[in-house]
Formats: C-alpha cells, sequence, structure tokens
C-alpha cells in the first residue's frame, strides 16, 4: 500500500486529504501530518496504515473540540459529552482528552473564572445561581467554590441593580412577582427584603 497524493483541503485550509493507491484513505491535521512524516511514495503494510488511521480519528477528533472551543470555552465534561454524541469510543474521547490536555485546553479552573466573569458581564446574577451553572457543567465543588470566593462582587449592590431594572417594567411594580423572580435568579429572601427596603427608602 503506497500513498500517491497529499492534497490540502479547499474548505479547511490547515487538514490534508491522504491519498492511498489512488484512493482518499483519510485525513490529517497540518501539525499530525508532519509528525507521522508522511510523504508521496510511502509504503506500508495494511496494520501500519490502520495505525495511522487510528491515529487520524484522534486528529480529527481534537480538531473538532477546537473548533468548538474557538466559539467559547468548556468545561471537561462538556468537551466529553460533545465528544460522546459525535460517537467517540470510550478510549478515543480519553486520547483526545490527553492530547488537549496537553496542549492546555482542559483547565476547569479557567474555565469557571471566565464563565464567572462573563456572566457578570452579561447580568446581574446571584453568586448562587452560579454555584447552579458551574455544578451543571460538572464543575468539582472544590473549583466552584474558589472561584467564588475570588469573585469579590457584592451581592447586594448586584441585587439593587437587577431591582431597579425590574421596577421599570409593569408586571414587577408588584412586589411579590418581583421577589418570586429574584428568587428563581437565587437570592435569598432576607438579602432581596434588605435590598427593597433600601431601595424604598432612597
Amino acid at each position: 500500500m503506497k500513498i500517491t497524493d497529499i492534497k490540502r483541503q479547499v474548505k479547511r485550509t490547515d487538514r490534508y486529504s491522504i491519498y492511498v493507491d489512488g484512493k482518499y484513505s483519510f485525513a490529517l491535521s497540518e501539525s499530525e501530518l508532519l509528525s507521522q512524516g508522511l510523504k508521496i511514495g510511502q509504503e506500508f503494510s495494511a496494520g501500519e496504515l490502520d495505525s495511522i488511521k487510528e491515529d487520524a480519528v484522534i486528529d480529527k477528533g481534537v480538531y473538532r473540540v477546537m473548533d468548538l472551543l474557538s466559539r467559547r470555552p468548556r468545561s471537561l465534561w462538556e468537551i466529553e459529552d460533545y465528544l460522546k454524541r459525535k460517537d467517540y469510543a470510550a478510549e478515543e474521547t480519553a486520547k483526545i482528552i490527553q492530547k488537549l490536555d496537553g496542549r492546555g485546553y482542559i483547565d476547569d479552573l479557567e474555565f469557571s473564572r471566565r464563565w464567572i466573569e462573563n456572566r457578570r458581564l452579561l447580568k446581574p446574577t446571584s453568586k448562587r445561581k452560579l454555584r447552579m451553572e458551574l455544578r451543571q457543567k460538572r464543575i468539582a465543588d472544590e473549583i466552584i467554590g474558589n472561584v467564588l470566593d475570588e469573585d469579590e462582587t457584592d451581592e447586594l449592590s448586584v441585587l439593587k441593580e437587577l431591582i431597579s431594572k425590574k421596577r421599570r417594567r409593569t408586571r414587577y411594580q408588584d412586589d411579590q412577582k418581583l421577589i418570586a423572580f429574584l428568587a428563581r435568579q437565587g437570592f435569598n429572601y432576607g438579602d432581596i427584603k434588605d435590598a427593597m427596603d433600601d431601595r424604598s427608602s432612597e
């Protein structure tokens, strides 16, 4: 079995299609192609070719995850779940994760910090809700505790800001509806009452 051609892909210019005995066989990223040292005219046994194809499956998985991460950071669990939905076997997933981890793309601590930072920028959010969201991403409680301890946001100020914003809407002129909304956002009843009392006395 011989490599008869190596072509750069048109839509994915950082990936190459490998042709064996005149037919398309598999694709590799530029870095993996260089790592494998593949060249036109190179010959392989069936077993050697199968081994390279297995590496190509892992390489494609890494490529897919990096494309996913380009849209927003993901937790380790999110990446594992994505690969599972793409029908990668557990062993393949483990190898893909290992490669990504080696390149610094797996970091639940940094993911959690950025999650909190982005959520704080988007809208007023309680620490309780942030904790719940991170748990949904399967972040370890120890990491969640650490990043929330690092967060110096004044919860009462956040609550007052949210109350002020919601009071502009007709439906939230009703105290009970406003309290119910704020409770769903993870704020506790005592803080809600204190914040609302402070707002009314201003």
